[in-house]
């Protein structure tokens, strides 16, 4: 899909400077204009995906900087692509399409860095209502960051300023004479679309446009016409006059995540978003970018109507800056660890979708989530081991909620007995439950997030005993073996669609699941007398279940692949692989039930 093609586009022509900008305009005029510049070396089509979901909202307004896509470029180039200039294009875009109110600001890459000047010098103060940066500094901050580590040298700053030394590797080579030229008018642009499929994961489409190895060659001057001045010179006035959205790509290969960290003294009202994705967010996670964009505009809009200062609009909670505003279902969700984990993710600013049998206790989850900080969170009454039903929730989901970006495969039952004891029936059960259920929520949801192309992470729960052999467990055992060696083959296939997979190991939790668990071969009496032993062994130990949904969110946000919790379940993982041997001797142990 181009521009073109999105519903209610229109186009029109900016004189300025001597040069014609070409801006396209989304949606209707009479409400708050959201303004998107592009980095290097696009045009304003990198936009579109997120422009089509923004112009739901709001007036969307793109244009090609100079000399890009249908723009026309100053003549001579040298000297035309200085951010005093970019800075009148800006000004004259906003004074045509939104010349009574002032603008939200988005920049991508060097559409970052000039939006970056925009936002700090006096003369658009007043112009620009907030500010959202991603994959692009300000270059006056650059230059502040670099003296501080010049000057006052550290090892650990010295090692800082090689890292992103090494990462800007490319500005060097545009900063070479006509090389660059040649290379993008010659092989370089013909392979770019090809090397961003690979390095980015970007789905294929109808960016890059055909005027790209024009815009990367006049680009150039970009670099040229600003880098060494503003690093040499930075401003020393350089501070933010409207609130600023921070976007941080965790897997950038050109910028350092350090470049960023005394922002806060430049900008009094910042809000930090990190994001697992590479550079080229606004086309491989344009659905997060358009929530993260809207979300904040509409905070700041309805903070000016009132009079009020800016907003802090993310949720303060561990991690929520990760987390805020994706969708996360929870299976498992009425109590133990799938509810402690749906409230640490409502905890971090994410949307719920609590899942369980048990209708009511769903609800009860979704209704303590919103209550937590979730902004949105909903009940859904479902068997996971029912393939039907799973089915019609993910349709339900992507319909109404939207696709999942977090799919926590938790729920699952407790059977205790040996394994002659244990009939048909009882390895059916368990297996449906915590194997098939597991893999009809990776199969259904996990296809969803393939099929959208922007990424996302499945956690499975297994738990120690996947690889800690028990004469008491053999079915409970073996379906949670069969879900960690899931997890590790799905990890291997699904990492080259941006999908990581978890597998989260528990030892003993002080969960409900000893209330219900089976005990193959014990009648009733004896079944309650069980139960009721174990449960007070767990309840003596008393690992909180909390703990075990801590862990999920590190195992999301650090993409960890199989997570031991629990110090017994740390120490079966270590013997697992030290001494086998040793495990299973301990496995031929009676547990004292």
């Amino acid at each position: 899909m181009s521009l073109q093609d999105v519903p209610g586009f229109r186009e029109r022509r900016v004189r300025t400077g001597g040069i014609e900008l070409c801006v396209a305009e989304l949606g209707a005029e009479t409400r708050p204009t959201v303004v998107l510049v592009h980095g290097y070396p696009d045009s304003k089509e990198v936009w579109t995906q997120v422009a089509a979901q923004l112009a739901e909202q709001w007036h969307v307004v793109l244009y090609d900087v100079r000399g890009h896509g249908r723009s026309t470029a100053p003549e001579p180039l040298r000297g035309g692509f200085t951010l005093e200039k970019l800075t009148d294009d800006f000004l004259a875009v906003v004074d045509a399409v939104s010349p009574d109110r002032p603008v939200h600001l988005v920049g991508h890459d060097w559409g970052s860095v000039q939006s970056w000047e925009f936002a700090t010098v006096m003369r658009t103060e007043g112009r620009i209502a907030s500010f959202t940066s991603m994959s692009g500094p300000s270059l006056d901050h650059f230059g502040h960051w670099i003296k501080q580590r010049m000057t006052r040298p550290t090892p650990r700053r010295i090692g800082q300023l090689l890292g992103q030394g090494a990462k800007s590797w490319y500005v060097y080579m545009l900063h070479t004479p006509v090389l660059p030229e040649l290379a993008w008018r010659g092989p370089l642009g013909k392979q770019w679309p090809r090397i961003l499929q690979r390095m980015e994961k970007m789905p294929a489409g109808d960016y890059p446009t055909p005027s790209l190895p024009n815009d990367a060659a006049h680009g150039a001057w970009l670099y040229r016409d600003n880098v060494r001045a503003r690093l040499r010179r930075p401003r020393a006035d350089a501070y933010a006059h409207a609130p600023v959205q921070l976007i941080t790509p965790t897997g950038d290969i050109f910028l350092s995540e350090k470049l960023c960290d005394q922002l806060e003294l430049w900008v009094p009202h910042l809000v930090r978003r990190s994001l697992p994705a590479k550079h080229w967010v606004p086309r491989t996670r344009p659905d997060q970018l358009a929530s993260w964009i809207s979300e904040f505009v509409a905070a700041n809009e309805s903070a000016m109507e009132d009079g009020r200062p800016a907003p802090d609009t993310a949720p303060t909670g561990a991690y929520a800056d990760r987390f805020g505003g994706q969708l996360v279902l929870v299976t498992g969700a009425a109590g133990g660890i799938g509810r402690a984990t749906a409230f640490a993710f409502a905890e971090a600013g994410a949307r719920v979708v609590a899942v369980d049998r048990d209708a009511e206790g769903a609800a009860r989850t979704a209704e303590m989530a919103r209550l937590i900080g979730s902004p949105a969170a909903w009940g859904e009454a479902v068997d996971v081991s029912d393939e039907q039903a799973m089915e019609k929730l993910a349709e339900k989901v992507a319909a109404e909620y939207g696709i999942v970006d977090v799919l926590v495969n938790n729920a699952g039952i407790g059977l205790s007995g040996s394994f002659l004891e244990t009939t048909s029936e009882d390895w059916k059960n368990v297996l449906d439950v915590n194997l098939w259920g597991v893999i009809h929520g990776c199969r259904i949801f996990g296809r969803q997030m393939a099929e959208r192309g922007q990424g996302g992470h499945i956690v499975n729960t297994a738990s120690a005993a996947a690889y800690q052999p028990s004469r008491v467990l053999p079915a409970y055992s073996t379906s949670k073996a069969a879900v960690l060696m899931l997890s590790e083959c799905l990890r291997a296939e699904l990492a080259e669609r941006s999908i990581g997979v978890s597998a989260i190991c528990p030892g003993i939790v002080n969960t409900n699941i000893t209330a219900t668990a089976h005990f193959a071969g014990a009648d009733a009496d004896e079944e309650k007398r069980l139960r009721k032993r174990t449960s007070r062994l767990y309840g003596l130990r008393n690992y909180p279940p909390e703990k075990v949904a801590d862990a999920i969110l590190e195992a999301v946000a650090h993409n960890r692949a199989v997570v031991p919790v629990t110090p017994e379940a740390r120490a079966a993982r270590f013997l697992s692989r030290l001494s086998p041997g040793a495990l299973r001797g301990i496995a031929r142990l009676k547990p004292p039930l």
